[in-house]
């Protein structure tokens, strides 16, 4: 079977990296079917939501499959580092990618979960950047992104001693917007994305590059891109639509346009 199964349900896609008996540990090949899917989705008109989780109760992604990079030279990993990185791909998606984490959510995994939009974890998920036990450190954005979302200290004590997390942390400390029971996560997970493709895809893939840039540029910059991608949402048919809808105390039907 694919490593990457791919789902389609209404306007939301849900992506399920299937390797459950390797705890779905990211390798070459789940990696570019990712790629491949969240571009072709990212092209699809029909899709609107992402919805990315593991295969299994036991892990989202338990990390990456060390057995593949065990042998590998600083200059093959250099090659490696240098093609399209499926987590730039996540995170540059026109369409919202949600993470619905469903166990162990370790390493490589934690990074890919991080590069999405936001996540919501089952109860007895797991969290953790454990590279330091092998000698090395988090290298697909662990040392940037942690940080960013929750704060310098918390995401030290994490990336310098390897030590794991439960989901009731990561909710405190800002590393998942939500948990569920573990049979209720990619219900809710779908529920979420569902309100989220009822909106407009212009105005949302428009708040998600607005809000991203606040991560990465000063305020002053960041506001000059907010009021530009406001003035965009202001020239479609779903703003006159939104607000005629709302007037007429109706639902709105918006159609990307």
């Amino acid at each position: 079977m694919s490593v990457v199964l791919v789902e389609q349900r209404d306007a939301t896609l849900l992506l399920t990296i299937n390797r459950p008996e390797k705890r779905n540990a990211l390798n070459a090949e789940v990696r570019s079917a990712l790629i491949t899917a969240i571009q072709n989705a990212s092209a699809d008109a029909s899709v609107r939501c992402i919805v990315l989780t593991g295969s299994g109760d036991k892990a989202f992604v338990a990390g990456a499959d060390i057995g593949e990079f065990a042998m590998r030279t600083p200059v093959d990993q250099f090659h490696v580092m240098r093609a399209t990185h499926v987590n730039d791909v996540i995170e540059q998606c026109k369409k919202p990618v949600i993470a619905a984490i469903n166990g162990y959510c370790l390493g490589g995994g934690l990074e890919v979960a991080m590069a999405c939009d936001f996540r919501i974890a089952s109860s007895s998920a797991t969290f953790g950047q454990p590279e330091i036990h092998l000698g090395i450190m988090p290298g697909s954005g662990g040392t940037q992104r942690l940080p960013r979302l929750v704060g310098l200290g918390a995401a030290m004590r994490m990336i310098l001693t390897g030590a794991s997390i439960d989901a009731a942390e990561a909710l405190r400390l800002g590393l998942v917007e939500q948990i569920v029971a573990p049979e209720a996560l990619t219900d809710m997970a779908m529920q979420t994305a569902g309100q989220i493709a009822s909106k407009s895809p212009i105005a949302v893939a428009a708040a998600k590059e607005a809000t991203r840039a606040a991560m990465s540029t000063p305020l002053s910059e960041g506001l000059r891109t907010e009021r530009g991608l406001y003035l965009l949402t202001f020239a479609s048919e779903d703003k006159t639509e939104g607000i005629s809808a709302f007037l007429e105390k109706r639902p709105a039907r918006f159609k990307g346009r």
